[in-house]
């Protein structure tokens, strides 16, 4: 069986709103056969760099830095509802994936309740404002850059979420061949960090995660597990979880009781 996706994007996400279909995805989903997913839409409050988004999301940007509106809730809502009506043999969730959401309680707290919330670490302070790992690397040394995300990684674990993306999100902008032996002792504090507190780690397949940082996570005491292809458009929703799946299970995870629910270990 395949991995329910529980990091997914549709129109509704600021940085989709072009390409992202809820409907599409739903049933690009139920064509390969996914038992659920999750649109985990974002809600980034952190102002931050622009850097080359400026490009694409040019109305966002006002000196530089880019105010990412909330996605519609009436309409993201009431798309859910469709989706869900039109599609019932697929669990299609709300969500929302939040970026630095230990900065932001208070605003996060008067939000509406979703069936799942993405914890997500995208930005961090350069001195004068916040920017992504992509952007910091251009002045500072990736490792440095990474170090300090894991180090951030633990403090937020104060904050309100089900599950931890990308753990590995700085990698994405690595530049050459990235060995995470050089970060064991940081990557097994923020993994002991979040397991510590029965949080999920999340397996996103957008760049897949390299299977010594999944048998850390389990040498740390983590207990659940959820799978992400941080699709943006409908063609990604699934991409990799039958691999993620299948290493997953080698480590000793197992489907949950629910179609949607986490993995578990066994």
């Amino acid at each position: 069986m395949l991995p329910p996706d529980g990091h997914v994007h549709s129109q509704f996400s600021w940085d989709a709103r072009n390409v992202g279909a809820m409907r599409e995805t739903c049933a690009r989903a139920v064509a390969l056969g996914l038992p659920s997913v999750a649109f985990t839409e974002h809600v980034d409050l952190t102002p931050f760099r622009a850097g080359f988004l400026v490009e694409e999301h040019g109305e966002l940007v006002v000196d530089g830095i880019l105010r990412a509106p909330l996605p519609d809730a009436d309409a993201y809502r009431e798309s859910l509802d469709r989706c869900r009506a039109e599609f019932a043999d697929l669990v299609v969730l709300s969500g929302r994936e939040v970026g630095q959401p230990h900065l932001h309680a208070t605003e996060l707290a008067a939000l509406e309740p979703v069936d799942r919330v993405v914890g997500s670490l995208h930005c961090l302070w350069d001195g004068e404002a916040y920017a992504e790992p992509w952007l910091l690397t251009e002045s500072r040394p990736a490792a440095d850059v990474f170090r300090d995300y894991l180090a951030e990684v633990c403090r937020m674990t104060t904050a309100d979420f089900d599950t931890f993306a990308h753990i590995d999100y700085p990698v994405r902008s690595w530049p050459g061949e990235f060995d995470p032996a050089e970060f064991e002792e940081e990557l097994r504090t923020a993994l002991r960090a979040l397991a510590s507190t029965q949080r999920a780690l999340e397996y996103n397949t957008r760049l897949p995660l390299h299977p010594i940082v999944l048998r850390w996570w389990v040498q740390e005491g983590g207990e659940r597990l959820t799978f992400g292809s941080d699709a943006h458009h409908a063609g990604a929703v699934g991409h990799g979880l039958a691999e993620a799946g299948a290493l997953a299970e080698s480590v000793g995870f197992v489907p949950g009781r629910r179609p949607q629910d986490p993995w578990v270990r066994a």
